[in-house]
């Protein structure tokens, strides 16, 4: 005879694993949020504007972009860490995720165990730019122009620990200057501020930048990849212009919390790669100076993600930065 209450034990058990099978089976069966965790008109938005049609078309469900900016990125990369592994709710966010452990003691996620990888989506230089009526037309002129007023010229950037003000610590770092960081809450209010004469100069992503650059409402001095960025071809890099050896670069990417089930990640790759492989959305970041990169795996952009965290906090350690 059997024993009713293993019976009941045996169904529960049953029930506990066939409804996430289930759910995976039927993904998604209702529209997704995309957490942008900066305000709208930055570079995260913007990025996530420019691929949530495609992607929602593949899905077959709507793509919602929900703006949660705060704490330089850290109030809407902690609610999505915290939110059901279901596929549901993912993260879109710049390479700031990973610089927060190493400028942040209180810091309520681990980039690297929280969350589980998608994909990248584009890498963007930043733009070093300044207010037209600067009294320097280059870098060299800036440096000098730096080096006689120590302490007196100001940039702003979207807070402590963001990628502009990472970049800008490089810079400082590799000239000897003491140019005094203006913290914002985000990228956009900083480069607003800068657009109307407040602060002299920011460290700004070319698809924020670039348009205000070509109507002359800023100057750029140059960009901070390597190589020079393809959608703006005339502007140096700054190593060229008079800084040898600097190189550093904002990326965008797609995360899903930890322990979102394989199949989700592996669908949510499929048919974002697909959205940033396709020739207009290529053309669409190239025209703002953005690069598509995808990633060939999610463990792909799992690896590239560990070693940009050793990168940057050697950058920050150089820097003598200290945790607040």
């Amino acid at each position: 005879m059997k024993n009713p209450a293993r019976t009941t034990c045996a169904i529960a058990l049953l029930a506990a694993f066939s409804v996430p099978a289930a759910a995976q089976e039927g993904y998604p069966s209702k529209p997704v949020r995309l957490v942008v965790a900066s305000s709208p008109g930055g570079g995260t938005d913007t990025t996530a504007r420019i691929i949530s049609p495609g992607v929602s078309e593949l899905l077959g469900k709507q793509i919602i972009i929900e703006n949660k900016p705060g704490g330089a990125a850290r109030i809407g990369s902690d609610y999505v860490a915290r939110s059901a592994p279901d596929g549901y709710t993912l993260l879109i966010s710049a390479s700031t995720l990973i610089i927060a452990p190493s400028v942040y003691k209180d810091l309520t996620f681990d980039p690297l165990k929280d969350f589980a990888p998608i994909t990248q989506v584009v890498v963007v230089p930043q733009l070093l730019v300044s207010h037209p009526a600067l009294p320097a037309k280059n870098v060299k002129e800036l440096i000098a122009l730096a080096k006689s007023q120590p302490g007196k010229l100001e940039y702003a950037s979207s807070a402590v620990g963001s990628n502009p003000q990472m970049a800008m610590v490089l810079f400082l770092n590799l000239t000897g200057t003491n140019i005094v960081h203006v913290p914002y809450k985000s990228g956009n209010a900083g480069l607003t501020d800068v657009i109307a004469g407040y602060v002299p100069i920011t460290m700004a992503n070319m698809l924020v930048g670039m348009p205000h650059v070509r109507a002359g409402r800023l100057r750029a001095f140059g960009v901070t990849t390597a190589k020079r960025a393809v959608g703006a071809p005339d502007v140096p890099t700054i190593a060229e212009a008079g800084v040898p050896g600097y190189d550093s670069a904002q990326w965008f990417g797609v995360l899903a919390p930890a322990r979102t089930p394989r199949e989700i990640v592996t669908r949510l790759h499929r048919d974002m790669t697909r959205v940033i492989q396709d020739k207009q959305i290529q053309k669409r970041f190239l025209a703002d100076g953005g690069e598509a990169a995808w990633s060939k795996t999610p463990e792909a952009f799992g690896v590239f993600m560990r070693a940009e965290t050793a990168k940057w906090a050697e950058v920050v350690e150089r820097a003598g930065i200290q945790k607040q």
